[in-house]
């Protein structure tokens, strides 16, 4: 007899195994710059209204300080726009001319009369130059950021390119040349550079004129005439101020030759110049643009006297001779405008800074 479970199919089971994990979830995507612009945007325009915000009291207290000196100046406003016709001029008529401008009332009443009428967009009249202070401004504001842009980028390119090369041959014949030089130029008042360049390139070998924007005889405004005028006063701005940034550059990239990466970079083989100016020289800009932004004034303040001695017509000139004047309305314009163009060069430096490094925050 045959056993009924015999011919049956055997089944087997399988032997356990260990348990099988349960699928863990995917890791999130790195973030995008896509995604980080918004943050960054918001950042941005947290720092541009609290600047602002930091903006009003500053250019308040400007304000004040120079209203507060302008009426204790010793010299009678009526009588310094009268001029040459103060001496024959009756009491009565500068007496007049005091009410008509409200220089005998409380200096509170001044000073609020002048912040109204300045929010307005009236500026005063000029007593020195005759005219709006607002005309003034329109007239001579663009050659003056001319003068100072084209110093500025002739001190960035001369200041990168001799101060990396000095740092990358520190110790050699250049680098103490380059020190040597710059230290000797920072003793040297502008003005001072400016009289000296005149007298050899003007004077002595007649290469270039010595002043003025355009010939004597020109009937009108060529670029190249104005180029060829500009050429000693730029060069005159831009060589004394170039010193304090190829020292620094030099100090910055001489540093940054030593940091790891960029030992690294050589350790790799990388060709020098590579190294230099792709690894030590952009680690080195980011303190240079804050340097940038810290002597913007000092460029305003150069260029003032550089308009001085070359006798261009941009708002240095008016302001030396607003001040000698005592012309108030007109000496407050320049003060407040170079206030705000220094507060608007810290921004834009701010701004800069965090743009060329992410890792700082914005929004802090």
């Amino acid at each position: 007899m045959e056993h009924p479970h015999l011919d049956a199919e055997v089944v087997t089971t399988p032997a356990p195994t260990a348990k099988t994990p349960a699928p863990t979830a995917a890791p999130p995507p790195p973030r995008t710059t896509a995604r980080r612009r918004p943050r960054r945007l918001a950042g941005a325009g947290k720092v541009v209204r609290r600047r602002l915000l930091v903006a009003v009291p500053i250019l308040a207290a400007t304000s004040v300080g120079m209203f507060a000196l302008g009426a204790a100046s010793p010299i009678d406003p009526a009588q310094q726009y009268a001029g040459a016709a103060a001496f024959t001029a009756t009491e009565e008529n500068l007496a007049q001319i005091r009410a008509n401008w409200g220089v005998d009332d409380p200096l509170p009443v001044q000073y609020l009369r002048w912040v109204g009428n300045l929010l307005q967009g009236d500026l005063g009249w000029s007593t020195s130059r005759h005219e709006p202070v607002t005309s003034v401004l329109a007239a001579r504001a663009g050659w003056t950021l001319l003068l100072v842009g084209a110093a500025l980028a002739l001190v960035l390119v001369a200041s990168l390119l001799l101060g990396t090369l000095a740092a990358y041959r520190r110790g050699g014949w250049f680098d103490r040349a380059l020190r040597a030089t710059a230290y000797a130029v920072q003793s040297m008042p502008v003005f001072w550079i400016g009289l000296a360049a005149i007298a050899l390139f003007a004077l002595t070998l007649g290469w270039l004129p010595a002043g003025g924007l355009t010939d004597i005889t020109a009937t009108g405004t060529d670029p190249a005439d104005v180029a060829r005028h500009l050429i000693l006063p730029v060069g005159v701005l831009a060589i004394a101020q170039t010193p304090w940034f190829v020292l620094f550059i030099r100090d910055a990239v001489a540093d940054s030759l030593r940091d790891d990466h960029v030992l690294a970079a050589r350790a790799r083989g990388l060709p020098g110049r590579t190294v230099l100016f792709g690894h030590a020289l952009r680690t080195a800009l980011l303190p240079f643009l804050t340097l940038v932004g810290t002597h913007l004034p000092e460029l305003i303040g150069g260029a003032v006297l550089v308009e001085t001695v070359f006798s261009l017509p941009g708002l240095g000139a008016v302001t030396v001779q607003a001040a000698l004047g005592s012309d108030f309305p007109l000496l407050a314009a320049t003060t407040l405008a170079t206030t705000v163009v220094v507060l608007a060069a810290n921004l834009g430096t701010d701004l800069a800074y965090a743009a060329a490094d992410p890792r700082v925050r914005l929004d802090d």
